[in-house]
């Protein structure tokens, strides 16, 4: 069996319940190293023990902040503890991000500058320092164990949301950092698909399943609806889905939807 095995990194796990973690126990499962970026230490270095807990192999990053510094320093700590020789970065998920929900007009210059920080300069970042592992590899080979598609060097996603195709009454700050990343991912799609680097965003566009959302919709009924809320763990398999595809099919940009949401 081959020394080697792919490594995924993703940069956002909350508090273990959500998107980011959902990635994280599904890419171990299939089998990749893991490489946990977030902040609050706590949370981050509990869901790295479950991972190895169930046979896969994980190891937390704690970040103060999602600047690009300590962004760049979360890399090179990775890279000391997964060196690419033995652990090859192949997919990176950035599921940072920062929201407000507000009338405009009551809108504060800071959480203006965090959504733009963290959903815009964050993940220039984040993308900067996989994109360069990414152009040090040759395409994927089976040996590694991993999932891509054929002619494939790595996959960089990014978590959207609605906000990211259109504003609304409240959302002016959220849509403005949510579309900036749009934009960015796009960019990235077009100038680094000619090196077999596969870029694409996700749009998950309404209410999530996490133990946040449990406990601020209070609503058994929304909970247990299946058919309209998100669940975290699909959102991870499509994310999956999209890491499999070969360089002749690519999927951009994905938008989903539960089954009964009005839209």
């Amino acid at each position: 069996m081959s020394s080697v095995r792919p490594l995924f990194v993703v940069a956002g796990v909350g508090n273990g319940t959500g998107t980011g973690a959902s990635a994280a126990r599904l890419f171990a499962q299939k089998g990749y190293k893991v490489a946990l970026i977030s902040r609050g230490p706590e949370s981050l270095n509990k869901l790295a023990e479950e991972l190895s807990q169930h046979g896969g192999e994980a190891a937390g990053f704690p970040v103060q902040d999602y600047s690009p510094n300590s962004i760049r320093a979360a890399f090179a700590a990775i890279r000391a503890h997964f060196p690419p020789s033995s652990s090859p970065l192949r997919v990176a998920l950035f599921n940072a991000g920062y929201g407000v929900w507000k009338p405009f007009l009551e809108i504060t210059d800071e959480e203006l500058h965090n959504s733009l920080d963290i959903n815009v300069a964050a993940a220039f970042a984040f993308s900067r320092e996989v994109i360069t592992d990414f152009l040090k590899l040759e395409f994927e080979d089976s040996s590694e164990g991993g999932q891509g598609g054929v002619r494939k060097r790595g996959t960089l996603l990014f978590t959207g949301a609605t906000a990211s195709i259109r504003g609304n009454v409240t959302t002016s700050t959220f849509a403005a950092g949510k579309h900036g990343l749009r934009a960015l991912s796009q960019s990235l799609a077009k100038e680094f698909g000619k090196k077999n680097i596969h870029v694409g965003p996700t749009h998950s566009c309404i209410g999530i399943l996490t133990d946040r959302t449990r406990a601020k919709v209070n609503n058994p009924e929304w909970e247990n609806n299946v058919d309209g809320r998100l669940d975290s763990d699909s959102i991870a398999k499509a994310y999956l889905d999209l890491v499999r595809q070969d360089s002749s099919a690519w999927t951009w940009e994905i938008d989903l939807r539960p089954a009964h949401e009005k839209w």
